[in-house]
């Protein structure tokens, strides 16, 4: 083995992420010498944040509220749709509603009150925002003459999704004179006692000391390690698909815990969303998230043996899709079909023209070229059609268009019409895991919560590897939020602790 070399920083971050280096960014402003660890190489750089779909989350005062963080082209469908206020109550209110109630109130009341201005903060930094309009509906199936309503609470996002995120991060700390190592996975934390100094880096010929008089922990959760999926959240989760990074192993999270770091928040809980059947074992940055299958609410869910087992319109899709993975994985075979008709099939978002359709003119012959029971299959969209009210069909808003409550097992509370249009399309569908939720305990200054309940010196945590913020499910867009928020909160405590 090479003889162990030593490198020297103010700040170090580990992960290169949206939450990495966003705090990477602050520690900068505080004069502090920073230096990033990526485990991944140049091309396969920006970790989950590069998958994504660039949605922040965030409080604000509605489309007038909105327009000076987008660019002018991102403001391009500002008078076609509407934009309500969303209030930080409604944003709480929001996250109380998926998450149960459970989530840390001082963790996301910091969050929600540092949203909007972070937002602002990253757009001086050259991070390009935009109108999320062409995400669930397709543009071309818009009628010039009306308006439509985009959800408050997603209705931003980075140019160019998560690889604009990144491309227009990355551009920022070259510009700011952030370092940053790549090949360079961080194996374990240099402790002096609760006191972090550093870390090891593991490379191919030896290790590599990194010390710093601050370190910042981005470095995601560990939904890329299928041995942990299996011990945290049950049988099964070992064989289901990532939709991201394949960098993820939850080193780090580990280690922290092992130098006395106190766990938080669901570990038995995680992001997983319906993913095309036929989607790559682990993400593929020429793909993103584009074989992700959303548009679930226009369609009748069923599993293998034409069984509905979910409210596929409970709620707007950025709030129940996160859990509907969830529901997909407990199916046979952990795999569904999202059933189409005629009236609804162009309402398709965009990301389904990745995947193969399945057609047919009756439901008997699209039963049998799944692999449906089609007996199961008639019998369940039969009943479904009969427990079918009518009403006026609004797929641009919730329309409480439900069935009848008495009439099924499982209801569908809202875009509740018939299935009876042929052609009939189906779409198959898996279980694809995004991030995990059980992480480090963090306070409202990003500081890692030893299991005495002190700060541990020198020890910051941000991103997916913080726990306590999300349980049983979780509201689009608040994850990168999230890391922002205590990315930028983390890299300046970091960096006054470095400098001072």
């Amino acid at each position: 083995m090479a003889t162990q070399s030593r490198v020297d920083a103010d700040v170090v971050v580990v992960g290169a992420g949206n939450a990495a280096i966003t705090a990477a960014l602050a520690a900068r402003e505080q004069g502090a010498d920073v230096l990033v660890l990526e485990a991944s190489s140049k091309e396969l750089r920006g970790g989950n944040s590069r998958f994504s779909g660039g949605i922040f989350r965030f409080a604000h005062d509605g489309i007038e509220h909105l327009k000076p963080i987008l660019t002018e082209e991102g403001r391009h469908w500002a008078d076609k749709v509407i934009v309500e206020a969303y209030e930080p109550d409604r944003f709480q209110g929001d996250i109380d509603l998926v998450c149960q109630g459970r989530s840390d109130a001082d963790l996301f009341r910091t969050l929600i009150e540092r949203s909007y201005e972070t937002v602002a903060w990253m757009a001086g930094y050259g991070v390009r925002w935009e109108l999320v309009v062409d995400k669930l509906f397709d543009p071309k199936n818009f009628d010039p003459t009306k308006t439509y309503v985009v959800p408050p609470g997603g209705a931003v996002r980075a140019t160019n999704e998560g690889v604009g995120l990144m491309y227009d991060l990355f551009g920022a700390a070259e510009r700011a004179g952030v370092r940053i190592m790549y090949d360079a996975p961080a194996h374990e934390l240099l402790m002096d006692g609760a006191t972090c100094r550093g870390v090891k880096v593991r490379g191919r010929d030896g290790f590599v000391d990194v010390y710093g008089k601050a370190v910042v922990l981005g470095c995601g959760g560990f939904e890329s390690n299928p041995e942990m999926r299996l011990r945290y959240l049950g049988e099964g989760w070992d064989l289901v698909k990532v939709r991201g990074t394949r960098f993820n192993m939850g080193t780090m999270l580990m280690q922290a815990l092992a130098a006395g770091a106190a766990p938080a928040g669901h570990w038995g809980g995680a992001h997983a969303s319906p993913l095309d059947s036929n989607a790559p074992p682990v993400g593929e940055l020429h793909l993103t998230d584009r074989l992700s299958r959303y548009s679930y609410p226009y369609s009748v869910l069923v599993n293998r043996h034409g069984d509905r087992f979910v409210d596929e319109g409970e709620d707007e899709v950025w709030l129940t899709y996160a859990k509907t993975g969830w529901a997909i994985r407990s199916q046979p075979s952990a795999v569904a079909w999202q059933i189409f008709d005629a009236k609804t099939v162009h309402l398709l978002e965009p990301r389904y023209s990745t995947g193969t359709p399945i057609e047919a003119d009756s439901l008997d012959d699209l039963a049998a070229k799944c692999g449906i029971d089609a007996e199961r299959l008639g019998r369940t969209v039969a009943e479904f059609n009969a427990a079918c009210q009518g009403g006026e069909f609004d797929p641009f808003h919730k329309d409480g268009l439900r069935t009848r409550p008495e009439s099924l097992g499982v209801p569908k509370s809202h875009w509740a019409q018939p299935i009876d249009s042929p052609p009939y399309t189906a779409y198959g569908v898996t279980c694809g895991i995004t991030f995990t939720y059980g992480g480090l305990k963090i306070d409202t200054d990003a500081q890692v919560i030893d299991t005495t309940g002190q700060p541990m010196p020198g020890l910051y945590a941000t991103g997916e590897i913080a726990g306590g913020f999300f349980f049983h499910n979780y509201a689009a867009g608040s994850g990168l939020m999230r890391g922002a928020v205590f990315g930028r909160i983390a890299g300046d405590r970091a960096g006054r602790l470095a400098k001072g």
